[in-house]
């Protein structure tokens, strides 16, 4: 959630949707904060953020929740990943990068599949970074282009 504030997150984030889009149809989407959040437990921040995700999704999409219990995958997998992904006949493929206490048990629920970038915890905001990094990256390994080096 939240707007990405540190410029230099903010210019990588910028450089990779720009690469992004020779690729594939993209849309990069930040919620905005849930209000007043100072007064509400976990719980509540996360019901509140999930009732917001739900608002971008429909029930013919495929939900990949990045999260730290999820599925690892090489850069290799995961840019075979996406080729699986490319031949399904889904509406959209949706990527959630969750708050700080990660997703609503109805987002858990609702979706397909979970991955991880690392086991290590980074912010919301760096893993938006990371992550159209590594999106770009699967998507140059499918092309077959030097970017990734073998």
């Amino acid at each position: 959630m939240s707007k990405t504030n540190a410029p230099y997150l903010r210019t990588g984030v910028e450089e990779y949707l720009g690469r992004l889009k020779h690729y594939c149809k993209f849309e990069y989407v930040e919620l905005p904060d849930i209000k007043a959040s100072k007064n509400l437990s976990e719980k509540e921040i996360c019901k509140k953020e999930g009732e917001s995700f739900q608002k971008q999704i429909d029930q013919s999409d495929y939900l990949v929740l990045l999260d730290e219990g999820g599925k690892s995958f090489s850069s290799l997998q995961f840019a075979d990943q996406l080729a699986n992904w490319q031949l399904q006949s889904f509406k959209r493929l949706h990527f959630l990068i969750g708050g700080a206490y990660g997703f609503d048990p109805t987002i858990y629920e609702q979706s397909d599949l979970k991955i991880s970038l690392s086991n290590m915890t980074f912010s919301h905001q760096m893993v938006r970074l990371l992550f159209l990094e590594q999106l770009y990256r699967g998507h140059t390994i499918l092309k077959g282009e030097p970017y990734h080096h073998r």
